[in-house]
């Protein structure tokens, strides 16, 4: 037990519930004084005190080792106690002779105390009679206990109903309450306010709540509120607009739920809020126009706009695609959300191994993607595709593409004749001069990389051309030129590359052949001239060509001096009489 002395308690701040209880108690047991104690160790305190002022409590000192908390505990002369006789408290208090300590198991602990300055002892009788003083005490304390968690309670429910109050009042909510069985209805004043009513200004009719209601939601929201009240549904929720006073709407969200129902089930009482969503609605409204925008423009804009993402794991996935992947890739859009392999088994064999290293490169540097690449496209010819795409890490690792697919075909057709016309002689469809001598110093280039390869140059020269244009006109000479270059074209092979270097001079560039291959080349060229002259007005018109050979040699500075050892054999083919293959 804590010093009484520390409690300093006047005997005027003694509990009165008990003080009626102690007195009975000195004068049952003819004691000096009775005392109540309540709390546990460390932390008790004197709650009433019969016989005893606040000097004497403060002279009393200690009571600690006096009482056992867990039994009865008797001292029948504190003198002659072997376990108190030298104890501090009986030196300071000498008068003190008898005392007993009856615990009070209660949760929040305590002790009655009899003290008395006569040696005495207590009988069964009077121990009894000590536990049933205790139990009262005990009681007491208990509804002490009780009252005062109560109003822990009362205040705690307190505080919550004023943060409720709070919040409500706020977040833009009023509540009401509804008789279902009268057809009452009662708001709360935040309701009311929440529509810019005074509290006069509304009727306590649900008739009349209906006339607030939007006539568009009307029937809706009665739907629902009917649906709950026979127990189709959980509770009542539903969004309508609802008349202020001065004539606008507002949107709300309208909440409740039935809370009392008669014995066989009858709605009697149900009670709800409702909320101003009027802002949030707005917000969504503008929000879905964006995204309708958006989608508008996505899908109008010519190609497929597209959200690619990859995870850590490699798996991938569409995470939005416009509707122009139908003319993209023939396919829809929920068809490549659904599978994102379906784009790339579109691509041309020749091009999917670089489309899907590039989006490799794109995820691991985080650098822009862009690609053109050919899509097979079934019962279409080869249609040409140029992607675009930003990445962007996200914080699970995986990286996010957002970019676009466009149709560059006719670009790339326009590109091909471009390209066709800048390296192809109009006439005869064989690579020009320019071309051709690039031709060439890519076939030296290739021998300079692989020593011990071989390739030989031809220039040929159709003999007598002059006069072919003299005698029927240069639509014949035209004629003539286009001729040969299809018998040369017709023995070419893929490696083979021949050009018109100008005028009638041809030149041809066989890979892998040697001076003996090269001749029998020109010699199935003279063979062919020889078996398929041209025609003119029931006339044929036999060619001769000569030729000049000379070997491409890794050694070789550059491809002009190798062709240069080619013209020089045509030369001596020419001056050697003409239809003649001379090697250098």
């Amino acid at each position: 037990m804590q010093s009484l002395y520390s409690n300093d308690a006047p005997a005027s701040a003694n509990d009165e519930r008990f003080d009626g209880l102690l007195r009975l108690a000195r004068r049952h047991f003819d004691v000096m004084a009775a005392l109540l104690l309540s709390g546990g160790e460390g932390r008790q305190q004197v709650r009433a005190c019969a016989g005893l002022g606040a000097a004497q409590l403060a002279r009393l000192g200690s009571l600690d080792d006096w009482a056992d908390a867990d039994a009865l505990h008797l001292v029948a002369d504190a003198q002659l106690d072997a376990r108190l006789c030298d104890h501090r408290l009986v030196a300071a208090a000498p008068h003190l002779r008898f005392f007993a300590a009856c615990p009070l198991p209660a949760p929040g602990g305590g002790v009655l105390c009899l003290l008395d300055d006569r040696p005495r002892a207590l009988d069964a009788a009077q121990q009894q009679a000590l536990y049933e003083f205790a139990g009262l005490a005990l009681e007491q304390l208990g509804r002490d206990q009780a009252d005062a968690q109560q109003r822990q309670e009362i205040a705690a429910l307190r505080d919550s109903e004023r943060r409720m109050a709070l919040a409500i009042a706020g977040s833009g909510t009023g509540i009401w309450d509804r008789n279902v069985a009268t057809g009452e209805i009662h708001y709360s004043s935040g309701w009311k306010a929440l529509l810019g009513y005074a509290d006069h200004e509304i009727g306590n009719r649900i008739e009349e709540s209906y006339t607030r209601v939007h006539p568009a939601d009307l029937d809706y929201v009665k739907a629902t509120i009917a649906a709950h009240l026979e127990q189709r549904t959980a509770a009542y929720e539903v969004e309508h607009r609802l008349r202020c006073r001065d004539g606008r709407y507002k949107w709300v969200c309208s909440r409740g739920k039935v809370v009392e129902r008669d014995g066989a089930g009858q709605p009697l009482r149900m009670i709800g809020t409702t909320t101003d969503i009027t802002a949030m609605r707005t917000l969504a409204e503008r929000l879905q126009q964006s995204a309708a925008l958006m989608t508008d423009l996505t899908n109008e804009i010519p190609g497929m706009v597209f959200q690619y993402r990859r995870q850590p794991d490699g798996e991938s996935a569409f995470a939005y695609v416009s509707a122009g992947a139908e003319d993209i890739c023939g396919l829809s859009a929920e068809q490549l959300l659904h599978d994102a392999q379906a784009l790339p088994a579109l691509v041309h064999p020749d091009d999917r191994a670089a489309f899907l290293a590039s989006f490799e490169a794109s995820a691991r540097q985080l650098t822009a993607w862009h690609l053109e690449f050919r899509l097979q496209l079934p019962g279409q010819e080869i249609a040409w595709r140029q992607g675009e795409a930003c990445p962007r890490r996200l914080e699970d690792g995986s990286v996010l593409w957002h970019g676009f697919i466009t149709d560059v075909t006719e670009r790339k057709q326009i590109e091909a004749e471009l390209q066709a016309f800048a390296t192809t002689d109009f006439l005869t469809q064989l690579a020009n001069r320019r071309h051709f001598m690039q031709l060439l110093e890519a076939e030296l280039a290739r021998l300079q990389r692989s020593p011990g390869q071989c390739a030989t140059i031809l220039m040929f020269d159709l003999d007598h051309f002059k006069a072919i244009n003299d005698r029927w006109g240069h639509s014949v000479g035209d004629q003539a030129l286009r001729h040969f270059a299809t018998i040369l074209c017709a023995q070419l092979r893929k490696t083979d590359a021949a050009g018109r270097m100008g005028g009638e001079e041809f030149a041809a560039v066989l890979s892998d052949a040697d001076l003996h291959q090269a001749r029998h080349f020109a010699q199935r060229i003279q063979g062919e001239l020889a078996k398929t002259p041209i025609l003119h007005g029931g006339e044929q018109i036999f060619l001769a060509v000569s030729v000049g050979i000379s070997s491409l040699s890794a050694a070789d500075a550059s491809a002009e001096t190798a062709l240069s050892r080619s013209d020089i054999a045509l030369y001596c083919a020419k001056r050697g009489g003409r239809n003649r293959i001379e090697c250098h």
